[in-house]
């Protein structure tokens, strides 16, 4: 059984509410994008961590060459990153639009359907 079209728009509606700002992203990127704060802003802890680590070690090593390879390996992800934050937002808007839907499907299911799923799961479990 599938979604009416007022359970569809509603899931948009808060797809949108919910979905991360292009605005925020990019003068997230553009002020603090080297600390990683944009990446970090859309869910992608890890490599936010990534750029944040690659910051620290490149000026703590910037008197030896491999801080200035650090730093450089960093500028050239920062200018990268400004044409990925159209799709990432876009992957975390579809990321939102599945589990809303999965939720809404889920709590359509005739009674009988949902004791059958969550009896099964128990047994399982068990």
């Amino acid at each position: 059984m599938g979604l009416s079209t007022q359970e569809q728009i509603l899931i948009e509606q808060r797809v949108t509410n919910e979905a991360k700002s292009v605005g925020a992203a990019y003068l997230l990127w553009f002020f603090l994008g080297t600390l990683g704060a944009h990446r970090f802003y859309l869910g992608r802890t890890g490599s936010g961590a990534a750029q944040l680590i690659l910051l620290v070690l490149g000026w703590l090593t910037a008197y030896i060459v491999i801080g200035a390879v650090l730093l450089i390996a960093l500028g050239i992800w920062w200018i990268i990153d400004a044409f990925l934050i159209p799709a990432m937002i876009a992957e975390q808007k579809e990321e939102v639009r599945r589990r809303l839907t999965d939720q809404a499907l889920w709590m359509n299911q005739p009674a009988e359907q949902v004791k059958r799923t969550v009896i099964s799961a128990h047994q399982e479990n068990s």
